[in-house]
């Protein structure tokens, strides 16, 4: 967008909005306008489209404070007026005048006689008196190498990022999933959520945005991904973790269990002779596949005590007791704690402290 456009356009009219609007009403016009002008709604019409383009345009500067301050200030020099490109040969009607007209009357030149600024010194005009072009560059953005003004080439600009939202089940950001969100300016858009998205990521699909009308490039969207717990998954990075319910026999015995994956099925873990519950088994490339690798599963085991046991149970459970009688499982600990205060062997309830 040129700063003839700013000078041409009227960007409330547009909108139908007034120019003392606020930022909410001009975002409400905004809204309404795009759904019923959005191409999706309007196959093959081209003037919707247009329109929907010149609302766009609109938009993103009316929507952008310092971009709405500095539009509203080249309209007020405008005066309201019609400018020509260039000034030179724009033939009757054009009583106007251009750029070289508006600026020679803030530089306290022109008296009747166009004054005309440029590179250097041209017929009857001079140079651009010190600071001119960093004025335009503050007004429409441009300016660098090969930036040109009155009409000229400009560097092109971006259009204004929008923001979206959207929830996904654990297994659907796990995998990655394709998705129609609802943009801030009420337009929807197809996404592709990439595999391993994480709670409160953002992820960024660039040119999905705001459009930056004639020949400028359109926005990113910004979507923000909330992810809802699983019931029995967690993430670990790209590892997945599942805590695995095991028999005290499997466990002392050991034993061979089917642990659940994400995608419903389920692996085969070897359960070795005397697994202690808490102890973690790996399936490698069980995980979640993102761009950078593949986790693996880390299955936990928990070891089940039951809460009742029949007669025959609790008779075998007994005998187990007897047999094992002489086995002090916090020995160890007990060592543990006793090494790290420097004390040595103590027993009996009434020992010292």
């Amino acid at each position: 967008m040129s700063g003839q456009d700013w000078i041409e356009k009227d960007f409330y009219a547009e909108l139908g909005v007034p120019k003392d609007a606020s930022a909410a009403d001009v975002k409400k016009a905004y809204r309404k306008l795009a759904r019923t002008l959005h191409p999706d709604a309007n196959p093959g019409d081209a003037a919707a489209e247009r329109r929907f383009k010149e609302i766009g345009e609109a938009y993103s500067v009316l929507s952008d404070p310092e971009k709405r301050e500095q539009y509203d200030a080249v309209r007020a020099m405008a005066g309201g007026a019609r400018f020509s490109a260039g000034g030179r040969g724009a033939g009757p009607g054009a009583g106007s005048g251009g750029f070289e007209d508006l600026f020679g009357g803030m530089f306290g030149q022109g008296g009747g006689q166009r004054a005309r600024y440029g590179a250097g010194p041209q017929g009857g005009g001079g140079a651009a008196p010190p600071g001119f072009e960093d004025l335009l560059d503050g007004i429409f953005n441009q300016g660098g190498p090969g930036a040109s003004y009155g009409g000229g080439p400009s560097r092109p600009r971006q259009g204004s990022d929008l923001q979206a939202s959207t929830t996904l089940d654990f297994t659907t950001a796990a995998e990655g999933s394709t998705t129609t969100l609802r943009a801030g300016d009420g337009t929807t858009v197809t996404a592709r959520i990439p595999a391993g998205v994480r709670d409160g990521q953002k992820i960024r699909l660039r040119g999905k945005g705001a459009s930056g009308g004639r020949g400028v490039p359109p926005g990113d969207l910004v979507i923000t991904v909330t992810v809802r717990p699983h019931p029995v998954f967690t993430r670990d990075g790209e590892d997945l973790r599942v805590t695995l319910p095991v028999t005290f026999a499997e466990a002392a015995l050991g034993a061979d269990v089917e642990a659940p994956t994400l995608d419903g099925g389920t692996v085969r873990l070897r359960v070795p002779p005397g697994t202690p519950s808490g102890r973690v088994l790996r399936a490698r490339g069980r995980g979640v596949t993102t761009a950078k690798r593949t986790g693996d599963l880390l299955v936990t085991l928990s070891v089940v005590v039951p809460q009742r046991l029949g007669d025959e149970a609790r008779a075998a459970v007994e005998a187990f007791a007897a047999a094992t009688a002489d086995t002090d499982a916090r020995a160890d600990l007990l060592q543990k704690v006793r090494g790290a205060s420097g004390r040595g062997p103590q027993s009996g309830a009434g020992a010292p402290r």
